[in-house]
């Protein structure tokens, strides 16, 4: 004899098992694919308007390109070691290189521009990454990793946090941070996120005007190397994996990646909706169920 009531719970409890699934932002599905692992230490994917990926090998000095037809080609062969990427409403590459403590302005046909620290004598510790408002205010963290081509010592700063650079002027936004990494933002709601990776913290500002920040909230009690946002306001960060956040700031998903540390994070292809992830040696890519944002 049948017994309707418990078919009908397990009917309820399997639909929503797969309502759940389905509302996640990767799919259990979902294929990872390795897109290469010739590289030396991968960081800073950024995408641009058609949705190629721009990453950087950092210790050899190069920015890569891999396009939507799955071409992998070298943007750069002189990045001055940049770690973080980010390309702008107006589509330019900026590029933090801590090889001579500098922040860089690329145009997607290859011309560079250093805008800040142009002498390399200023100092700081070593600009690591960097998000960019649709309204020009720049973002960008400096933390000290202690590189070998360095020639002299870099903890004379004080502060390993992040900064404003507005107008052709830096302004330290938050000296209390223990050691910031990972930085993005949203335009639309205003809302810097900025990963405390020494404490083992992320915290959402609220954005000014001005550029400024107010309103420090915790918001996951996990530090992040690189990290991005999707279109639902799901903060994405990285480490052992990558850690999916809900705007709640409620931890919802995890990806493994089968590598010792994975970097960093974007959103790209033609559709703004596969997930790029540089994990040591590797690029990786996943279709995803959302969009990324800028």
């Amino acid at each position: 004899m049948i017994d309707f009531n418990k078919s009908l719970i397990l009917i309820i409890l399997l639909f929503s098992a797969c309502k759940k699934g389905a509302d996640l932002p990767i799919s259990d599905s979902a294929e990872l694919i390795k897109i290469s692992n010739q590289l030396d230490f991968t960081e800073g994917p950024t995408s641009d308007a058609k949705g190629n990926v721009y990453f950087t090998d950092q210790p050899n000095n190069k920015i890569y390109k891999y396009n939507t037809e799955g071409k992998l080609s070298v943007f750069t062969n002189q990045s001055g070691r940049s770690n973080g990427l980010y390309i702008d409403s107006n589509q330019n590459l900026w590029a933090c290189a801590d090889g001579k403590n500098q922040l860089s302005k690329f145009t997607l046909d290859g011309s560079k521009e250093v805008v800040l620290n142009d002498s390399g004598k200023v100092a700081y510790n070593g600009p690591n990454d960097v998000w960019v408002h649709e309204n020009a205010n720049l973002y960008f963290t400096d933390p000290i990793y202690q590189r070998p081509y360095w020639e002299n010592a870099h903890d004379t700063v004080g502060y390993q946090s992040f900064y404003l650079f507005k107008n052709k002027k830096v302004v330290l936004l938050d000296s209390s941070l223990v050691q910031a990494n990972g930085i993005v933002g949203s335009s639309k709601n205003n809302l810097l996120f900025v990963a405390d990776i020494g404490a083992g913290k992320t915290y959402r500002y609220e954005m000014n005007a001005d550029g400024s920040v107010k309103n420090k909230l915790l918001f996951a009690n996990q530090g992040s190397d690189g990290m991005t946002l999707d279109s639902k306001g799901n903060l994405y960060l990285t480490g052992k994996g990558v850690d999916i956040y809900n705007r709640k700031g409620e931890h919802i998903q995890h990806l493994d990646i089968n590598e010792d540390w994975t970097a960093n994070v974007c959103f790209g292809g033609k559709n703004n909706d596969e997930l790029f992830i540089t994990a040591s040696k590797s690029l990786y890519k996943i279709q995803t169920n959302v969009e990324g944002v800028k």
